[in-house]
């Protein structure tokens, strides 16, 4: 229910009042198990920032110079968009605007790592580009379409789009 409510009101225009009687509690109860708003955040969003870490050592550690490194981390990639599509969410669209809230620092800093990864180990203007389009396009599109309420489609089917997708994006272009 916190999840749903800083994703769709934003952090800033949640209240834990409005959480609590969404969850049919009072607010003291909330505040029993999560002394502020900031803990109920970290509970909420820690998980999808612990796995987003889990995901970024191994592509730091081997790169993606590999097909099957980049293959791997495309897998995980997508796996996490689509566990954590909230969690995205927030991340893409309040990251910026919540410095100095220690979850959300957390995120900007992995995000920040990801970026700095693939600024480091592409070449070209356009292989930086078809990064961001892919890992960028990709998360967004997938928050977009549960924020809107649109229909999607089954999550096999997105799953093995997503992945053929970003995989044609990033394999790398062979100049003659």
């Amino acid at each position: 229910i916190a999840l749903t409510e800083f994703a769709t009101a934003g952090y800033a225009g949640t209240s834990l009042q409005r959480i609590a009687e969404l969850a049919g509690l009072s607010k003291a109860s909330v505040l029993y198990h999560y002394g502020s708003k900031e803990q109920l955040l970290e509970a909420a969003i820690g998980p999808a920032i612990d796995r987003m870490g889990e995901i970024l050592e191994p592509l730091q550690a081997h790169g993606l110079a590999d097909e099957t490194q980049r293959a791997e981390f495309l897998e995980r990639f997508v796996d996490f968009l689509l566990a954590y599509r909230l969690e995205v969410h927030m991340f893409i669209n309040q990251g910026p605007s919540l410095i100095d809230v220690p979850v959300i620092d957390r995120a900007n800093a992995l995000v920040l790592r990801l970026a700095q990864f693939f600024s480091a180990n592409t070449a070209s203007v356009q292989e930086k580009m078809r990064f961001g389009i892919a890992l960028g396009g990709a998360a967004y599109m997938l928050c977009t379409v549960q924020t809107l309420g649109l229909d999607a489609p089954p999550i096999d089917e997105t799953r093995a789009a997503l992945v053929t997708i970003m995989s044609e994006l990033l394999t790398p272009v062979r100049t003659p």
